[in-house]
């Protein structure tokens, strides 16, 4: 089919007449996502192409460089997909200070006490605390306010939360895994699959060999929004 020509094109047309190493580099890959139909097969063929770099020597000359978000994992076949080899570089969380920081380039003056509410409701997430300072900054909300609805359809993150409940509604063995961790009062042990999804879901931290929400909006929200 279309993977076998793609490839075949590839190692054809692209890397055989060249004798230098390639780079490709494909940003914002999770937009792929959404297309149900090819991405599993898209994935596949990149994982593929991956493999055979280890073996096959005109396929050694193809470095592959894949950015993207790990929202999506609950709904991909990790094991045919190319997210889980290779070298990984994570997006650690923000330290109080770096907060800070980028509040102050938000030109938001907070206090140390402002900065430990964000950071209670939202951890260190980067693309929820920024997705705050730029509400705040704008001037459409007030910080009591955004904590006040964060965990909420009304607040700012609706958009976002939604996305999730879309996979764990197709998904819902993930699903009842996920909210064993929200209920619970302690770290929990689930499976490793649905362990790793949920962590490169960005929705779980671990804790040893077991789990805990991220952070207090996602245990808020999915605990009175996810129904199993």
């Amino acid at each position: 089919g279309s993977i076998i020509n793609c490839t075949t094109y590839f190692e054809d047309y692209i890397l055989n007449p060249i004798n230098n190493n390639l780079v490709l580099a494909l940003d914002e890959v999770d937009r792929v996502f959404q297309y149900a139909d090819i991405s599993q097969g898209f994935f596949a063929m990149l994982r593929s192409w991956h493999e055979e770099a280890k073996t096959v020597e005109i396929w050694e000359k193809l470095r592959l460089a894949v950015v993207h978000s790990t929202e999506n994992y609950g709904s991909l076949d990790i094991n045919q997909s190319p997210f889980n080899v290779g070298l990984v570089v994570e997006l650690t969380e923000f330290a109080p200070e770096q907060i800070e920081d980028l509040a102050q380039r938000h030109q938001l003056d907070y206090n140390p006490i402002q900065i430990q509410q964000l950071m209670s409701m939202f951890g260190g997430h980067p693309y929820l605390i920024r997705l705050a300072l730029y509400h705040l900054a704008i001037g459409n909300i007030t910080l009591e306010n955004l904590l006040q609805t964060a965990p909420t359809n009304a607040g700012i993150y609706e958009e976002h939360l939604r996305r999730f409940l879309h996979i764990f509604q197709v998904n819902s063995s993930l699903a009842e895994a996920f909210m064993q961790v929200v209920k619970a009062t302690e770290p929990v042990d689930i499976e490793t699959i649905q362990a790793y999804q949920l962590y490169s879901m960005g929705l779980v931290k671990r804790v040893g060999d077991k789990l805990v929400p991220r952070c207090q909006l996602y245990q808020q929200y999915f605990r009175e929004h996810l129904k199993i």
